[in-house]
């Protein structure tokens, strides 16, 4: 019997979307069919959307790679909810956490051909607040949505 590696509640709960999915990489193709699923129902707009996918996506490698170190019998949980005018966006891993106030600058000349250190970056600059806790292993950033669509 193959083990369950994606777990769904409250899908499509107006306000709130949670998301427990186990950390194989593969997995990452769900996460882009629920923000796909979630942007369509609430009608973000395109270049939000974009914003969106690419932070989750980031933030669920890291959490899968970096936090749970691939161990697939470990979760990443990703919430979505509803506030007003905001996404928020938390995704919660169960890694011991890292130093997230001590990464390398990934667009200095010494890191900028370096494979990996950009999901951070990125997350910071498409999201409009980011807000790291528990040691780094939950991470909760914010989207701004324009007033006529809410």
């Amino acid at each position: 019997m193959e083990k369950k590696s994606i777990y769904y509640y409250n899908y499509f709960d107006l306000n709130e979307y949670i998301m427990i999915i186990t950390s194989k990489t593969d997995n990452l193709k769900y996460v882009e069919e629920y923000v796909d699923d979630f942007s369509t129902f609430h009608k973000i707009d395109k270049d939000l959307y974009g914003n969106l996918l690419i932070a989750a996506l980031e933030a669920t490698n890291n959490a899968m790679t970096h936090g749970n170190k691939l161990e697939e019998n470990k979760k990443v949980e990703l919430v979505f909810a509803i506030d007003g005018n905001k996404i928020l966006l938390t995704v919660r891993d169960e890694g011991l956490g890292f130093n997230y106030q001590d990464l390398p600058d990934p667009t200095t000349p010494k890191n900028i051909e370096n494979m990996s250190g950009r999901g951070i970056f990125l997350m910071k600059k498409l999201s409009d607040t980011i807000v790291f806790e528990n040691n780094g292993s939950l991470v909760k950033m914010t989207f701004l949505m324009k007033n006529d669509k809410i």
